[in-house]
């Protein structure tokens, strides 16, 4: 197990305007973006996990003790081809999510609203960083990673959770896992990340690509 102190430099504020349904509202004040910003970069607290197993892609077994059934075809095709895996979460605290509920309960939607949108793009940030370290790793083993896939995601159950994070500790980064199998806090994310020999690929799509909504207001283009 591997533990990540994350770093928050910067917030992406066009994911903002995303995840809060902004993207096309070209009028929207700009302060009020940059507020949320600046907010999320004095509350959060980025923090990952991460873990490497063998995994036996016939039986669809990830190599833990005690060993953890893939389950849903989905995400058994995305590791497909995949000889180990790393599973990773991530977390940027309960701060965030306080500050946001504080903000709905006085009536301040549009900043609450902005506040959640950015603490998301945060905590998918600090996911950015750590996939980044685990596909630097997969490299220099001379393995090809593949994208990151989460619980909830196609049809790889969300019941998984509290085994996934077990098996990477996910207590030393303080993120639980609730009896309705959601995170808390609640801006984390768990994900795993397949590591194919080398001169494989992998043909499924990530995200938004692989949606058929294409009218969400908050799809990447």
């Amino acid at each position: 197990m591997a533990i990540y102190n994350g770093m928050l430099p910067v917030i992406n504020k066009a994911e903002v305007k995303r995840y809060a349904g902004l993207r096309h509202a070209e009028d929207f004040p700009t302060q009020y973006v940059d507020e949320a910003c600046k907010e999320i970069l004095l509350l959060a607290t980025p923090k990952g996990v991460y873990k490497e197993y063998d995994y036996d892609a016939e039986t669809f077994t990830i190599q833990s003790n005690p060993p953890l059934l893939v389950e849903g075809k989905t995400v058994r095709d995305h590791l497909a081809k995949s000889t180990k895996v790393y599973v990773m979460g991530v977390t940027v605290g309960e701060d965030v999510e306080l500050r946001s509920e504080e903000l709905f309960k006085k009536g301040n939607y549009t900043v609450g609203l902005l506040i959640d949108a950015a603490a998301t793009t945060a905590v998918e940030q600090v996911a950015d960083q750590v996939n980044e370290v685990i596909n630097n790793i997969a490299k220099k083993q001379g393995y090809k990673p593949t994208w990151r896939f989460s619980p909830g995601y196609g049809n790889w159950p969300l019941e998984v959770q509290k085994d996934l994070a077990n098996i990477i500790g996910t207590k030393e980064i303080g993120l639980k896992v609730t009896d309705n199998h959601l995170l808390f806090p609640r801006k984390s994310v768990t994900a795993i990340i397949g590591f194919m020999p080398g001169d494989e690929s992998l043909p499924t799509k990530r995200g938004c690509t692989s949606c058929s909504q294409v009218d969400c207001s908050s799809r990447k283009v």
